[in-house]
């Protein structure tokens, strides 16, 4: 009986070892995939990254001063544009204010005075945020598929290190389960009885 349970356990064992192979290998595929598609959509828009006095403020040094001159190429390198470079010039041309403000005051302006030179900057202004809001969420997109090409590259070897560790404790198992069979089928040498 203890046999029996010792090999149902251990090909279980096998079992999950084999699909955590293929979990592995395919979590690696996968990893593969995202990365070299986020460095090949990123390549092909032959952005490179700012440096020197383009770098005007002091949060855009302390993100984007390790990448400049580099073309852009990996989602660490697009969220920093995005996040410190982009959005760094928008904040400084709206004031602060987000997209949607400005458009709600760009449409009021329009209804008041449609001509006027501040409605046609606040028409400007609306355009030039949303501009860079629509870059910004592409290069923020290609950060997520990044990191998620990341987090699938440390699954796959968790992955692989537990196929390991599964085959390894399945072997163990059965050499375990075949020497109970011995010795089970193999009685102890009689005891000699003193008369």
């Amino acid at each position: 009986m203890r046999s029996t349970i010792d090999r149902l356990i251990s090909w279980t064992g096998l079992v999950l070892a084999a699909v955590l192979l293929v979990a592995g290998g395919l979590l690696t595929w996968a990893s593969s995939f995202a990365s070299s598609s986020v460095h090949d959509q990123l390549s092909m828009q032959q952005i490179t990254m700012p440096a020197g006095d383009a770098l005007a403020t002091p949060d855009m040094k302390k993100y984007l001063s390790q990448y400049a001159g580099q073309p852009m190429t990996t989602g660490a390198q697009a969220k920093a544009y995005a996040d410190h470079y982009i959005l760094g010039h928008m904040n400084e041309a709206s004031g602060g204010k987000s997209y949607a403000e400005v458009s709600t005051e760009a449409m009021a302006a329009a209804k008041s005075a449609p001509t006027a030179q501040a409605t046609i900057d606040l028409q400007n202004l609306k355009a030039t945020l949303f501009q860079g809001n629509a870059l910004r969420s592409m290069l923020l997109t290609a950060y997520a598929f990044g990191t998620l090409g990341a987090i699938a590259m440390y699954a796959s070897i968790a992955a692989y290190v537990g196929a390991v560790l599964m085959l390894v404790l399945g072997l163990l198992g059965l050499r375990h389960a075949r020497q109970s069979v011995v010795s089970v089928a193999t009685p102890a040498a009689a005891t000699p009885v003193a008369v």
